[in-house]
C-alpha cells in the first residue's frame, strides 16, 4: 500500500503535527501546495489547520482525486479550540461536509487536533478577523458563549502552544 501524508499549515503547529507523524510512521509528508499527483495513493492522511471554519488547502486536495473506490482517507484538523467538546466536533465535521463531495466525507475517518497560536506572527488580515471575532463575543452572556468561545477569549492577542504528540497515537492505530 502506498501513503502520503498531505498537510495545510499557515503558521506552523499543523506542520509540526505532519512532521512527527511523518517520523513515526515513515510516510512523507508534503505541503498541500507542492502535491501534483495523489490519484496513485491507497492510504491519504489529509492534516489541515483550521481557518474562519474551512480546513487549509482541504478541499483543494481532494479535488485532485478522481475516486475514492479503493483509497483510504483521514482528515486531521488542527485548531485552537478542544477537540475533546462535542459542540466543536459537530461544528468542525458540519464544515467538512460542506467542503467536500458527500461521497468523500462519507467514506473518510476524521480525527480533531488541538494546535496553538502566537498572535505576534498573525498577519494583518487574520489579526483583524480575530479581533472582530474577540470582539463580537467577549461581550456575550457567559451562559450563550460556547467553549470555542471562551477559549478564543482566553488566549486573545497571546502565545499559546496546545500541540500534544500523544494525541497522534489515534491516528497511527487507523492507518
Amino acid at each position: 500500500m502506498s501513503n502520503i501524508i498531505i498537510y495545510g499549515s499557515h503558521y506552523g503547529t499543523t506542520k509540526q503535527y505532519a512532521e512527527e507523524l511523518s517520523k513515526r510512521t515513515n510516510i512523507e509528508a508534503i505541503s498541500f501546495e507542492n502535491v501534483k499527483e495523489i490519484n496513485d495513493y491507497n492510504n491519504i492522511i489529509y492534516l489541515g489547520g483550521l481557518y474562519a471554519g474551512g480546513v487549509l488547502g482541504m478541499s483543494k486536495t481532494i479535488k485532485k482525486i478522481n475516486t475514492i473506490s479503493n483509497k483510504k482517507i483521514i482528515i486531521v484538523t488542527v485548531g485552537l479550540s478542544d477537540p475533546i467538546d462535542e459542540v466543536n466536533k459537530k461544528n468542525i465535521r458540519d464544515n467538512i461536509k460542506r467542503q467536500i463531495p458527500k461521497e468523500f466525507f462519507e467514506k473518510t475517518k476524521i480525527f480533531h487536533l488541538r494546535g496553538g497560536i502566537d498572535y505576534s506572527r498573525l498577519n494583518f488580515v487574520h489579526k483583524t478577523m480575530m479581533k472582530l471575532l474577540y470582539n463580537s463575543v467577549k461581550n456575550l452572556p457567559e451562559e450563550k458563549q460556547t467553549s470555542e468561545d471562551k477559549a478564543m477569549i482566553e488566549t486573545y492577542n497571546k502565545k499559546v502552544n496546545f500541540v500534544d504528540f500523544s494525541s497522534l497515537d489515534e491516528i497511527i492505530n487507523e492507518i
